[in-house]
């Protein structure tokens, strides 16, 4: 944080924690982008993160994005291939 980035990647951020320490680095990282205007990208298969942390999602499959939107709209969505992730 001592450079002030104007984006931080996050890879996998929460995966192998339990569910509580998951839930407090989602909230570490909704944290940090309020405090220092930060962005964040965030690559993650927790759909708890997601709605945790994200403004928008953006849906990769076969290595390309396939669907973007808010968790709201991914969420709701009748498309198979989008509702497997929310299952």
């Amino acid at each position: 944080m001592i450079l002030q980035p104007d984006i931080i990647l996050y890879d996998e951020p929460t995966t192998g924690l339990d569910p509580v320490t998951a839930r407090e680095i989602d909230r570490l990282i909704v944290e940090l982008q309020h405090k220092y205007h930060t962005a964040s990208i965030i690559i993650t298969h927790d759909m708890h993160c997601v709605k945790n942390t994200a403004d928008h999602v953006a849906l990769l499959l076969d290595g390309r994005v396939y669907t973007e939107g808010t968790y709201s709209d991914l969420e709701n969505s009748a498309d198979p291939q989008v509702k497997q992730f929310f299952e």
